[in-house]
């Protein structure tokens, strides 16, 4: 007895294991985490160190080159840049993908602490932190109000929502974008501080030594101990006033006396506007680990706690919720899951014209899918966008096996045989091609698993889902299907006029294309030369359409990002701030609008740009970015570029292209080779927007000492150095504490007393050695020449060389695969000697992943050449089969090719259209199989010739073919027409899957009969092949 025979014989055994299916899928599927896409850890390390007042060109020398020297170092980092601004070293580590994160983590904090102590005595210690890659809040709330000014707002969010927040879990930071926290500012007035002969840094050192937190220790008594809390610090602004700074001939100085003293703000150079509001945003950044629609919600739920909280003349609003766009996606997605269903059903009884008869191939739908919940928890998977996408897939795949038993079955059952009887019998000789079928699928999808890197992590959990409800269904069709039709299928059911009316059209069908096929038999040379044909066509179109990472989705959001002149400060900002905001708010389908001035950088203005739900408006994200680059171009006075958020996980924000040009030499000679770049790439059409991060408008101020002259003085290059910075730097000189936290004391001066260089010159200096000489200063314009001289805001480097980086945004039609080829054509021709160039952003990640599916493509091709050999004992049969899929590939690549040309947003060589092509490997060559397979079977068993058997054998799987084809294409017509959030991914697979599958099935129908006749071996001589070893072994034993 086959062991297939037992599960027909015992249905309680099949019907005991289709059970365990369900109980151990049901029970595992509320184990599963619901996310966007699968977790990908991808992250980036930032370094920041501040070193006050200093230029770029210091910052760099002094602070930025020793430590990325020092991380530069380190292992498992993808790429590295830095930027030394005024005041600020930032160097941003990208980490290798499948890299321990925080190995990698724990070793560039090893290495910064190796270089602290060649950094700058007055720097501050580097902030090292551990980021996601996309670190963009998933929720973001606006604190507006009335009656309250920034600081205050700040300061609530600071000490009460912010941990509130993260006490709640699942948050790895809250961002909180025009945070002003308090500062005691401490305005020195010159002239006052003048008459009283008193300098910046005696003021300075007369503050710090007077104000300052101690531990005074305890009183040790014989019983009790008591602790001494020193009041050395002062926590008021009227404290700060009465401060005695200088004593002589009985005259007492207060710091009233001499400076200004405010509780004020640590710093006036950004702020925030919400639809036109002064405000703070607080932005919760989920953990990477994290399930966002969880974390999300649940901070939702908090919201009318906060409101009922907060302070009167607080308003809190929800600025924006990246979580609408998920939840929005999920449910499209499990309606296009329940329309494949319903879909698929009704095809399967058009095909069969009984309810009783497409229960068969109907019940493993729900059993594969449910079962594969049970391997996705094994293996530590989550229900995602792209898991749900592979759901969809299987609807179509796994009824196939079903299909092909239930089909052999049921041709018994008209021929004559009882329903048990042709159940043996079908199922015997459809056993193989069923374990076949499934294992082609299987080995499709493996490659994508393997592949790692960024395409790997991202779709292993598609792939693998996937082959496990192909893997169900194979395990449903061996031990359930066979039995349920030895039950369901009867004579009498054949009887009904609908199926007699069926059968009939099939009956015709298939006697039509037998003599069609007959007489393709006859031409063959004529249909070998059309499958070349074909073949070159793949090649043709495939080089003629259009690539990118992945198509833009509809999430609702653009970002706007506007660079003022290097120079700008906050009024500047805020002017052109208000001319975006209003520009924004013409654009249909708007709901908020936020802007950032001077947050992202000194002389940057970010707009938010949230649109309304999919259902209340009529225009796209990709419309309304079209629209919105068009206007903002037309801004006066800032460089202005729209982007829209990149669609998939781990990818950073910001232009689709990011070019970079590096070189050791200057950077004078890097702008001037950069800015011919610029011009070329706008002359050539293909793009709206192009600007580099280096520009040379910075004004900046070169203090000339005369030495000589401070050294007959006594004064030293440190007096000078600290007279500037207690002057202008704005650094802190320690903390005062204000309900329970602390905060900077900043003494600087004010802002109508930092407008020119003739101010500067007034500063008054003076050193140790003329304090024992005579009390008297001497202004710093009697020690130093000023020169005014433009350089960069910052200066980058990327990989350790000096660097620009150009941003780019290409014109409407024009996809990131072109741009990036027109550049890389551009630079290798403009670049001189000494210079390299590189990507960075989304277009680093095409130039990386783009082709990795197709990699994936070509090794699934040759673990299917290879199993097909191993079960069929015959390359040659293997190749026959293989002649299928150039045919789907052509069928796939036609309406990519012409959609192009009529704008349709599917239309490009994309991540997720080649993934539909891998897919289409294993769909088409399990038609091969099912002919290939069951003309060997004529060959050997019934002694029929290859002509004979190739024209029975096609013949005969006629139908089975158009039924599993016609399952699997109206299966994906829900994601060709799917629409909304999420949507165009859909369409992609959607429109390859289909199309590929129909003209690929019409093709392969008579392509495939004739390279059988060609190339396939005569399987009489391997039967007497077989007979003689068989004698052999049998006379060995």
């Amino acid at each position: 007895m086959r062991l297939i025979d037992l599960f027909i014989r015992r249905p309680v055994l099949s019907l005991s294991i289709s059970f365990m299916i369900i109980v151990v899928g049901v029970g595992s599927f509320f184990k599963l985490q619901v996310r966007q896409y699968p977790y990908i850890d991808s992250a980036t390390i930032t370094v920041t160190t501040s070193y006050p007042g200093a230029n770029p060109a210091t910052i760099q020398a002094f602070v930025t080159r020793p430590l990325e020297a020092a991380v530069g170092s380190s292992k498992g980092i993808d790429y590295m840049t830095s930027e030394s601004a005024l005041g600020t070293s930032t160097i941003t580590v990208y980490v290798k993908l499948g890299y321990n994160t925080n190995d990698v983590l724990s070793e560039v904090v090893q290495n910064v602490n190796s270089v602290l102590n060649q950094l700058p005595q007055d720097a501050y210690s580097p902030a090292i932190k551990l980021n996601p890659a996309d670190n963009f809040p998933s929720l973001i709330l606006a604190f507006t109000s009335k009656t309250m000014n920034t600081s205050e707002i700040s300061a609530y969010i600071n000490s009460e929502l912010t941990p509130k927040l993260l006490a709640e879990g699942g948050l790895s930071e809250i961002n909180v974008w025009g945070n002003m926290p308090y500062a005691m500012r401490i305005y020195p007035n010159k002239t006052r501080m003048a008459e009283y002969g008193i300098t910046p840094t005696e003021l300075a050192t007369a503050i710090g030594s007077n104000s300052l937190v101690s531990a005074g220790g305890q009183i040790q008594g014989p019983y009790l101990n008591y602790t001494l809390n020193p009041e050395t610090s002062m926590s008021t602004a009227q404290e700060y006033r009465n401060l005695i700074i200088k004593k002589s001939d009985n005259q007492i100085v207060r710091l009233s006396d001499v400076a200004r003293v405010e509780l004020g703000a640590q710093n006036y150079n950004s702020s925030v506007y919400f639809d036109g509001k002064n405000a703070v945003l607080a932005g919760a950044v989920v953990s990477p680990e994290e399930n966002p629609l969880d974390v999300v919600n649940r901070l939702v739920k908090q919201l009318p706690n906060i409101k009922a909280s907060l302070p009167n003349g607080l308003n809190v609003d929800v600025a924006y919720n990246s979580t609408l766009y998920i939840e929005s996606s999920i449910d499209e997605v499990l309606h296009t899951l329940l329309e494949a269903v319903i879909i698929v059903s009704i095809v399967m009884f058009l095909f069969l014209g009984s309810l009783r008869a497409i229960i068969v191939p109907i019940i493993a739908i729900p059993l594969s899918i449910i079962g594969s919940f049970f391997l996705m928890s094994i293996m530590g998977f989550s229900i995602n966008l792209l898991t749900l996408l592979a759901m969809i897939l299987a609807i179509g795949l796994v009824v196939d096996d079903a299909i092909v038993v239930l089909e052999n079955i049921y041709r018994h059952i008209e021929e004559g045989m009882e329903p048990f009887a042709a159940a043996i019998k079908g199922a015997r000789e459809i056993a193989n091609p069923v374990i076949l079928m499934t294992l082609t699928l299987i080995v499709v999808y493996a490659p994508i698993g393997m592949m790692g890197g960024f395409t790997g992590q991202l779709f292993t959990e598609f792939a693998y889902s996937l082959a496990g409800a192909v893997l169900i269904s194979g395990i449903v069709a061996y031990t359930l299907s066979p039995m349920m039709c030895s039950k369901v299928l009867n004579r009498e059911m054949m009887s009904s006029k609908l199926v007699k009316f069926i059968d009939n059209i099939f009956s015709k069908l298939a006697a039509k294309y037998k003599a069609l096929l007959m007489f393709v038999l006859d031409i063959k040379p004529a249909i070998a030369i059309v499958g070349i044909i074909v073949l070159a066509s793949c090649f043709i179109m495939g080089k003629g359409i259009k690539s990118e990472l992945a198509p833009n989705e509809d999430m609702g959001f653009l970002g706007v990002m506007g660079q003022a002149p290097s120079s700008a400060n906050i009024n500047y900002l805020e002017t052109f701030g208000k001319k975006l905001a209003n520009t924004l708010d013409e654009i249909p389908g708007k709901q908020n609008v936020f802007i950032l001035n001077g947050v992202m950088s000194s002389n940057v203005i970010f707009g938010g740009f949230i649109m309304q739900p999919w259902d209340e408006r009529k225009i796209s994200q990709q419309q309304a970015a079209n629209i919105a680059q068009a206007k903002v171009t037309e801004l006066p006075g800032i460089q202005t570029y729209t982007y829209q958020t990149p669609a998939l996980p781990g990818i950073p924000r910001g232009a689709p292209l990011s070019l970079v040009i590096q070189s050791v030499n200057d950077y004078e000679a890097i702008d001037e080779i950069t800015n011919k770049i610029i011009a070329k790439m706008m002359s050539s059409g293909l793009f709206v927007f192009a600007q580099s991060d280096l520009k040379f408008d910075n004004p900046i101020v070169d203090i000339n000492i005369d030495r000589d002259k401070a050294g007959i003085l006594g004064i030293t290059m440190s007096d000078i150095a600290k007279t500037l910075g207690y002057s202008y730097a704005g650094g802190y000189i320690n903390y005062f504490f204000l309900k329970g936290y602390s905060f900077q004391v900043i003494p600087q001066l004010a802002r109508n007393e930092m407008l020119t260089q003739e101010q500067l010159g007034n500063i008054y200096i003076r050193s140790d050695e003329m304090n024992k000489l005579f009390d008297s200063e001497v202004p710093l314009s009697a020690l130093v020449t000023f020169k005014t001289e433009g350089q960069p805001l910052t200066l980058n480097t990327f990989q350790q060389l000096n660097a620009s980086t150009i941003s780019a945004v290409m014109a409407p039609g024009i996809t990131q695969g072109q741009a990036i080829e027109y550049v890389q054509s551009v630079v290798k021709s403009m670049l001189p000697e000494g210079f390299s160039y590189n990507f960075s952003g989304s277009a680093r990640q095409y130039i990386e992943n783009g082709n990795t599916m197709m990699v994936a493509f070509a090794f699934a091709i040759v673990l299917i050449f290879l199993a097909l050999s191993a079960q069929f004992e015959s390359f040659r049969d293997s190749l026959v089969i293989l002649v299928t899929i150039p045919m789907a590939i052509s069928g796939a690549l036609i309406p990519l090719y012409v959609g192009q040309y009529l704008g349709a947003s599917w239309a490009s060589l994309n991540i997720y259209t080649q993934l539909g092509l891998v897919t289409l490997i294993g769909l088409i060559s399990k038609q091969g199989i099912m002919v290939v397979e069951f003309a060997n079977h004529l060959q050997k068993h019934n002694g029929m010739n290859k002509y004979d058997a190739i024209i029975t054998s096609s013949s005969q799987r006629l139908r089975p073919i158009l039924m599993t084809v016609s399952a699997m294409v109206v299966g994906v017509i829900p994601l060709v027409t799917s629409s909304g959030a999420g949507a165009i991914s859909r369409n992609c697979i959607g429109v390859v899957i289909s199309s590929g599958l129909v003209i690929g099935a019409i093709f392969s129908l008579f392509v495939l009969p004739v390279v059988y006749m060609y190339i396939a071996s005569d399987k009489s001589k391997s039967v007497k092949t077989d007979a003689e070893q068989q004698q052999i072994i049998d006379q060995i034993k």
